[in-house]
């Protein structure tokens, strides 16, 4: 996407604010014309006052000059206020929509890419193209209007001296442009660099139990210098390109004044312009010279909005899971069961599949337990039931029907996850357990939280319901956490369990109580249970052996002990039976 089209793009989203943005355009041109109306009053104020000493002008000039401030400061302020709120208004409605578009992206998105460098992109990104819009604007439009009515100004007081003085302008428009080039690539790259960095913060932070317990501070501290560095590395090459433009900007400047000075004088001296027109000419020019300044340092802010914005861009124009969404059934539960006929799964840059040839059914009701080693597949298997994966070959049925033909929002609908990895919000309690069902009653969530056996413990927090559990749940245990999590589920019922190693934070008092809760949660509804402790999946319908992403056994608990495989050595090894082993 060229520099162009990115900034037609961004200009778009002004059009919900055009009238204020239309107003703010009229108060830059009052600014513009007012700034001309300075220069222009110079000529009578030299020729008039000092020249010829005419003393009518010595009240009048002065009152006008006056009432040209107080005009020019009027526009100003609008001009100032209406452009800050538009450009805010935009760059909130683009953090918006990044951050929606964020949550829509499939999960094989956020997998490749780190929440450092997304929250980079959604914060310092859009907080460059902030200044783009906000300011930047308000730059291009007052300069360039200064600009244009100080060069009338000069061509009315002296069009031969105006011709010469125009010379300047191709060199600086080659100078602006090739420091454009230079900073739009160094503004790249300082964005990834604080992406980097922002990732290494949030990876510590949210890791400081364990760099405090494995005593790593100064090695995490060190980890940060690195990316910290090369993101200030960035920063004063950037710096370093804009002072030579600048410095070049300067001298161009200075080059033309000093020919300027040179012709004027000689023209003045020669009776050929009063000395009011060439200062008037002069103040003009200085006044002319002053915008493209300011349009030079404004290209700096635009060249790193573009880097920006095409980083913001990148992410928008990718295919939410709603664009990918063909399905039109609408899921209303399950009434048969689950299908799986020849299902495989590789993830992107891997050339191992993670599934391969996978035939399951899995019946209306039923519990069905998936066991085996770490890295075999089972939580790959139960990911690709709520879509968050497609299958690379095969085909999953739901009551027949595949399961792409349904709508995503109401296929996941009918389905609640207990997942190991414990997800709860720095939110209350209650809005925690309610996050799946908004807008449930307290008695349904006061409900919930009996049946998940955490009630209790959270009668005895300082606020009941109302005590904010901090950052991922920080504030409770590993087993409270759990419950809560529990109690989400049990909120939702969902025709569709999957409880991802659900007790594995529990005591062993905690797991029974629990276990039995989840024993009345999952009658009658349809479960897959992934477990790592085969006591807890003894009492399943079916127990599936996963090895290496293929189905190694299928049957209960008695039926896979009988066949002396690898359910057999499983067991044997969890309890310690060597000999078996």
């Amino acid at each position: 996407m060229s520099s162009i089209a990115r900034f037609q793009r961004l200009v778009r989203y002004v059009r919900p604010y055009r009238t204020r943005f239309i107003v703010a355009i009229a108060c830059s041109g009052a600014v513009a014309a007012l700034s001309g109306l300075y220069a222009w009053l110079v000529k009578p104020v030299l020729d008039g006052i000092f020249i010829e000493k005419n003393e009518s002008l010595l009240l009048a000039l002065p009152l006008a000059l006056l009432a040209v401030s107080v005009l020019k400061a009027f526009f100003s302020y609008g001009q100032t206020y209406l452009t800050s709120y538009v450009g805010n208004r935009v760059i909130a409605d683009i953090r918006q929509a990044l951050f929606q578009h964020l949550m829509r992206l499939p999960v094989g998105y956020h997998d490749e890419n780190t929440s450092g460098r997304l929250v980079s992109r959604v914060v310092n990104d859009v907080s460059l193209m902030a200044n783009a819009v906000s300011n930047v604007l308000k730059d291009i439009f007052q300069h360039s209007l200064t600009f244009l009515v100080m060069l009338g100004v000069i061509f009315y007081q002296n069009w031969k001296l105006a011709a010469l003085s125009i010379v300047v302008i191709p060199l600086s428009v080659v100078t602006m442009s090739r420091m454009g080039r230079r900073l739009r690539t160094l503004a790249t790259k300082g964005q990834e660099r604080m992406g980097d960095m922002s990732n290494t913060i949030q990876e510590t932070l949210s890791g400081i139990r364990m760099v405090k317990a494995f005593k790593r501070e100064e090695a995490e501290a060190q980890r940060f210098a690195v990316s910290n560095q090369a993101f200030l590395s960035t920063t004063l090459k950037a710096n370093q390109v804009w002072s030579i433009g600048s410095s070049h900007m300067e001298v161009i400047g200075v080059v033309g004044v000093a020919v300027i000075i040179w012709y004027g004088g000689y023209l003045v001296i020669h009776d050929e312009m009063t000395p009011g027109a060439f200062f008037s000419f002069l103040t003009a020019m200085f006044m002319a010279f002053t915008p493209i300044r300011k349009l030079a340092g404004s290209n700096n802010l635009i060249q790193q909005a573009l880097a920006a914005a095409e980083r913001v861009y990148e992410v928008l124009d990718l295919r939410t899971e709603q664009d990918q969404d063909r399905g039109t059934v609408e899921c209303q539960g399950i009434r048969q069961g689950i299908e799986f006929q020849g299902v495989a799964l590789s993830y992107n840059g891997q050339t191992t599949a993670a599934l391969s040839g996978i035939d399951l059914s899995i019946h209306a009701g039923e519990v069905v337990a998936l066991v085996g080693s770490s890295g075999s597949g089972k939580s790959t298997l139960v990911s690709l039931l709520p879509r968050f994966y497609q299958p690379t070959s095969g085909l999953i049925l739901l009551d027949g029907t595949p399961l792409e033909s349904y709508s995503l929002p109401s296929l996941r609908a009918q389905i609640g996850i207990v997942s190991q990895d414990i997800v709860l919000f720095d939110d209350t309690v209650a809005n925690n357990i309610a996050f799946g069902r908004p807008g449930a009653s307290r008695q349904d969530v006061e409900r919930a939280a009996e049946q998940a056996y955490a009630h209790d413990f959270i009668a005895q927090l300082p606020e009941r319901y109302a005590t904010v559990i901090g950052e991922r749940g920080v504030k409770l245990s590993g087993g409270q956490r759990q419950r809560l999590a529990i109690a989400r589920a049990i909120l939702r019922d969902p025709p569709l369990l999957i409880l991802d190693e659900a007790t594995s934070a529990l005591d062993t008092e905690s797991e029974r109580i629990v276990q039995m809760a989840l024993s009345n949660l999952m009658r009658n509804r349809t479960t897959v249970v992934i477990a790592h402790r085969l006591s807890t999946v003894q009492n399943a319908d079916r127990i599936v052996v996963l090895d290496r992403g293929t189905i190694a056994e299928i049957g209960s608990h008695e039926e896979l002990l009988r066949k002396n495989g690898l359910y057999r050595r499983l067991h044997a090894m969890q309890f310690q039976d060597v000999a078996s082993a």
